[in-house]
């Protein structure tokens, strides 16, 4: 069963068959699976909504903070 989320993305339904009663190893698969699907990505992002304007925020400072540690590698490994 495959399930189309609102970005076009096809997530598809996890199932586990558990196999000779070992628990574990069902639940371990059921995560892995779960996490390479991107049900729980997609529940962490609806728990609370955020404006367009607050993304664009975050993603920018991001950006900023990104280059700054890259200019800053930059400037010591040429004093090293």
């Amino acid at each position: 069963m495959v399930v189309i989320n609102n970005k076009n993305k096809e997530m598809k339904l996890v199932s586990v068959k558990v196999k000779n009663g070992d628990i574990n190893k069902a639940l371990k698969a059921f995560k892995r699976g779960c996490m390479e699907s991107g049900h729980l990505q997609e529940h962490r992002e609806r728990q609370e909504y955020l404006k367009p304007s607050v993304i664009k925020r975050k993603m920018m400072q991001h950006a900023i903070y990104v280059a700054k540690q890259q200019h800053k590698e930059e400037n010591q490994s040429f004093g090293a």
